[in-house]
């Protein structure tokens, strides 16, 4: 059934063992409980992970054609530096100390179309620059907003899902779907091995514990926003629960069984989870798990938020959304797009957004909550998005003395869309829009930048400072931006 794959499998040639590659599992009773994921090949055994002198040792998490998946689970002091040790390399970790952390954020690392053949160089030009910048300062953490992986061609090479999701089986047998979930699970490491292989991503993210939303790209393009003839079909409900174990192994270092703390839903229906660190809340909600054409999260992921917002948290709060929460108005593009027969091919992108017409509701319940967690006297919010492939940011007023500020960075590696595009975005942005009465929202420039919409490669550098918390975006062409106090 399988049909020739359309890349070089990475896995049958893997020689050594990639890692450690760093999540944080939770952040709790002064300790940060972390998660060291490691892929080897096949019957060789990674080494323990050393701390202060004791060894902890890996445990087998999966098992593919070529390599094996392990996993170390240990602890380090959460508000100050430490450091632990593999195979006779030391390395050094900033913790998380209240007032003095630094917070890198990206999203969108790598491109719809032949992604696994693009130059790891130019590929990985910005995560180079992160790296730098980690060596100058170090962060505490590194958050990822979304399409950490882009999944869009593992469909191909299999008869079953050759033409997805333009085309698919009526009937497929068991057989037949025992061999898609084969190729599709062997196709999905491929793509989260070429990101572990290369060296700029690895040298930060065994240094640096990750945090991980995902997005379309890391199940396919447009997930919850496609028909619902071909997301309840067999094929594309393999398709989720392929996407969905591998993101749990790669992106959050478990699976099913052992999920971490930080989790909001134990039965993982939707992969929501939250981080309590001194003066800080960090909240990611799952748009993509209970996402449908009609709804952005279902009921567990607006229980969650509600949850959030009903428990003050003194400080900041940092909420993660994985597509961008203040936008322009998108629905006089989305009503040209139905109109004009050979747009309608993109009508699923503007679905995906918030502002799309559909979601109209929910957006304007979750900018509620954001209202709501704000209204504590000693609370701030903001959010942090990505998706678009340019940097921008935005303002939504909240009260007479607090802002809804929102800061978009993406993408890490997927290179810049034409000016084109961020000039039609510009013009949106031109009409304002107020989902909530008395709410307006604006798209501002960044710090020295001429557009609102900047078409360049970039990640978001986030820097409290007693307290005081401050922005800069990391821009390919036009490097680092003056600090925006946020």
């Amino acid at each position: 059934m399988d049909i020739s794959a359309p890349f070089a499998p990475l896995s049958a040639t893997l020689s050594t063992v990639l890692g450690p590659f760093l999540s944080l599992d939770d952040l709790r009773d002064g300790q940060m409980h972390l998660a060291a994921l490691f892929v080897a090949p096949n019957g060789i055994v990674v080494s323990p992970v050393v701390i202060d002198g004791f060894e902890v040792a890996p445990e087998i998490l999966a098992d593919f054609d070529h390599v094996t998946l392990w996993r170390c689970r240990f602890r380090r002091p959460a508000t100050q530096p430490s450091t632990y040790r593999w195979e006779g390399q030391i390395f050094g970790l900033a913790g998380c100390p209240e007032g003095a952390m630094r917070i890198a954020y990206v999203s969108c690392n790598g491109e719809e179309h032949g992604d696994l053949s693009r130059d790891g160089a130019e590929r990985n030009a910005m995560w180079a620059r992160l790296v730098d910048d980690h060596d100058a300062a170090p962060f505490s953490l590194l958050l990822h907003g979304g399409d950490q992986v882009y999944a869009d061609e593992v469909t191909l090479g299999h008869e079953l899902s050759e033409d997805w999701p333009d085309s698919l089986p009526r009937d497929p047998s068991r057989a037949d779907l025992d061999s898609l979930r084969h190729h599709l699970r062997e196709g999905f490491l491929e793509r989260y091995l070429s990101i572990l292989a290369g060296p700029e991503y690895a040298a930060i993210a065994a240094r640096v514990p990750s945090l991980m939303q995902w997005d379309d790209h890391d199940i396919c393009d447009g997930w919850g926003s496609l028909r619902r003839s071909r997301t309840y079909s067999p094929v594309g409900q393999l398709l989720f629960q392929v996407a969905r174990e591998v993101a749990l192994l790669f992106q959050h270092g478990c699976n099913d069984d052992d999920l971490p703390r930080r989790f909001a839903d134990k039965k993982a229906l939707h992969l929501g989870w939250q981080i309590d660190a001194p003066g800080l809340r960090l909240l990611a909600p799952d748009l993509r798990s209970e996402r449908s054409r009609r709804e952005v999260m279902g009921d567990g992921g607006w229980q969650m938020m509600q949850d959030a917002a009903g428990a003050p948290s003194g400080g900041r709060t940092l909420v993660m959304s994985s597509v961008p929460l203040l936008g322009p108005r998108l629905s006089v593009l989305e009503a040209l797009m139905v109109a004009i027969p050979s747009m309608q091919k993109y009508e699923d992108d503007l679905r995906d957004q918030w502002q799309s017409r559909a979601h109209r509701g929910s957006w304007q319940r979750m900018l509620r909550l954001m209202r709501q967690i704000a209204e504590v006297e000693d609370q701030e919010v903001t959010v942090l998005s990505g998706e678009i492939h340019l940097a921008t940011r935005a303002e939504m007023a909240l009260s007479d003395d607090k802002t809804l500020h929102q800061l978009v960075a993406s993408g890490i590696s997927h290179r810049a869309p034409p000016g084109a595009w961020a000039r039609i975005l510009d013009a949106l942005a031109r009409l304002g829009d107020s989902p909530l009465p008395g709410h307006p929202i604006r798209i501002r420039h960044i710090p020295g930048q001429p557009r609102r919409y900047v078409n360049q490669r970039n990640y978001l550098v986030l820097e409290n400072d007693a307290g005081a918390w401050s922005a800069s975006w990391a821009l390919e062409d036009s490097g680092r931006s003056p600090e925006l106090p946020i």
